[in-house]
């Protein structure tokens, strides 16, 4: 952790580095860009496909098609993991930044999610760095021969590919446990050094994350297919993983609550207000995907448009119209009803249904791209082999690390205020204070 520290400033340098050198870059006019399109797909699919009249070598070339896929699936789950627990940190970002009260007794749930990137995130990097070879095509072309790779060298490279990843990912969890550890050390002796520090953290590391996640998810999602341009995609992922992680909140709390370990602390106005966060973010995922397509498809650059042909494709239209109605439409009617972000009858199961909706929406990125599969999904054992396991692993490793402190922050300032000020009084009636 200590190492962590010292090179988190140097790091902030390098990355503001390379994300001035990417966006000096120059997009491409039409004509070279159907081009560039066209000729690095050809060099994506030879390189996915390894066709050959050579029997060993077709056998070579669908042995690396395995891996490719088995890569790409297990690259799903992993996004889909790693959006819970980055939509956690920013949970807690935004309690410092804003001294919120209303959260102080959910804080410690969303910095044990967040402290699930160091270093199990970072374990669990591991096999996407070790097949990178099979999962990303623009690590075997020269740039020489592929202008849409040649423009974006300062960013994708492998130098930069396999320090900066397990750099950001690292460094992330640094920051869930500098918050955590001075949350602990709070409880001990109600300083309010420790609030003041977190908020200066706060203050600095919302502007790290934003840069930071944008990132990896350009590393290990949009880099899928590298010639795609598109200004929203960071905050594209991000928008549906703080929408996953504020149910997966949700429930949790009401868990613990029913269990012992919240009942004191969390009431109503806890409960509803994440409830309305889940519901404001229904909204703003849809406003940025929707601006994201509408963008692409009014500007009809090849470089941007290719990505959305791919998905509209075959089966894969349907998964879109799916992401549509499921991620959108279905939450926000049911959650329209402000009693309806109170009721565990309906919550729980809309947890699991947004789960669903956001492990679709990562297979909606990630595996149109591999080639046997571009008329549309299938289901394969090793999505639910990847996605249940690693959840799994995360859950346990989250409840058994949860259990090592207080459930709550316990001399915070704002508890008193969170615990005796949670009733939205009646429209009219004051307040009791």
């Amino acid at each position: 952790m200590k190492t962590l520290s010292r090179l988190f400033g140097p790091l902030f340098a390098v990355l503001a580095l390379v994300g001035f050198l990417s966006l000096g870059t120059s997009r491409l006019v039409a004509a070279d860009g159907t081009n560039s399109v066209k000729a690095s797909t050809e060099a994506v699919a030879a390189s996915s496909h390894g066709h050959s009249h050579d029997g060993h070598a077709e056998g070579h070339g669908e042995g690396k098609s395995l891996l490719r896929e088995i890569g790409l699936r297990y690259l799903t789950a992993y996004m889909f993991c790693l959006s819970i627990c980055v939509g956690a940190l920013f949970l807690v970002l935004i309690h410092h930044l804003f001294d919120a009260s209303w959260s102080v007794p959910i804080r410690r749930v969303n910095e044990q999610l967040a402290s699930l990137l160091f270093p199990w995130m970072l374990i669990l990097l591991a096999p996407i760095l070790a097949l990178q070879q099979f999962i990303y095509p623009w690590l075997t072309i020269d740039p020489a021969t592929d202008h849409s790779l040649a423009v974006k060298r300062a960013l994708f490279n492998t130098g930069s590919f396999n320090v900066l990843l397990p750099v950001l990912v690292a460094s992330w969890g640094w920051i869930a446990h500098t918050f955590r550890k001075w949350s602990i050390a709070q409880d001990k002796d109600g300083a309010a050094i420790w609030t003041r520090k977190a908020r200066v953290l706060a203050a600095g590391g919302i502007f790290y994350f934003s840069i930071t996640l944008t990132l990896v998810c350009f590393y290990l999602m949009k880099s899928l297919q590298h010639q795609f341009f598109s200004t929203m995609y960071g905050v594209y992922y991000f928008a549906g993983s703080v929408w996953t992680t504020l149910i997966t909140v949700w429930v949790l709390v009401l868990w613990l609550r029913s269990t012992g370990p919240l009942k004191n602390v969390i009431h109503k106005r806890q409960i509803q207000d994440v409830g309305v966060w889940f519901f404001a973010f229904t909204v703003f995922y849809a406003y940025i995907h929707f601006s994201q397509y509408f963008l692409i498809w009014n500007a009809a650059i090849p470089e941007e448009t290719f990505w959305y042909v791919n998905r509209e494709a075959g089966g894969w239209k349907w998964v879109g119209f799916t992401i549509l109605f499921g991620h959108f439409v279905v939450p926000f009617l049911v959650l329209l009803n402000q009693d309806v972000k109170l009721n565990p009858a309906i919550m729980f199961p809309m947890c699991g249904w947004a789960w669903l909706m956001h492990f679709v929406d990562m297979t909606f990125n990630v595996m149109p791209t591999y080639g046997p599969l571009k008329d549309g999904p299938q289901v394969s054992f090793w999505d639910p082999l990847f996605w249940f396991g690693m959840a799994g692993f995360l859950g346990f490793m989250f409840l058994r690390n949860f259990r090592a402190a207080a459930p709550y922050p316990l001399r915070d300032p704002r508890l008193k205020e969170a615990v005796t000020h949670h009733e939205v009084p009646a429209p009219g009636a004051a307040a009791h204070h």
